[in-house]
């Protein structure tokens, strides 16, 4: 018996069963993970929390159904991973600044 693909099986998900696996950033980031979640046939909805903002967070949440709310947490979980690699990785105030080196904080002394 051939199997349905999710997309198939899903296709009358209301957004109201959907919850929050994540906040994001910004718009930029919210459109990143659905994009992401879509291409692994996973409905997500955005959608914007005020009273989270209220709290000093995001509130731009990523919505997903409960039933595949570990694997879209998963797929997040793994680009943030690579996200912060990549960050750390190509950051500019790692490296050594011209001036300010070693030879500015370094004292001859006289050693017998």
């Amino acid at each position: 018996m051939p199997k349905k693909s999710r997309k198939e099986s899903n296709s009358t998900v209301v957004v109201k069963d959907f919850i929050t696996v994540a906040f994001a950033e910004d718009m930029d980031l919210a459109k990143q993970y659905k994009q992401m979640l879509t291409d692994h046939e996973i409905p997500v909805a955005i959608r914007r929390q005020p009273e989270m903002a209220q709290n000093g967070f995001s509130d731009i949440a990523i919505l997903v159904p409960e039933s595949l709310l570990d694997e879209a947490h998963t797929l997040i979980s793994e680009q943030s991973s690579y996200d912060d690699f990549f960050d750390m990785a190509f950051r500019d105030d790692t490296l050594p600044q011209e001036s300010g080196g070693y030879e500015d904080s370094y004292e001859e002394e006289d050693v017998f």
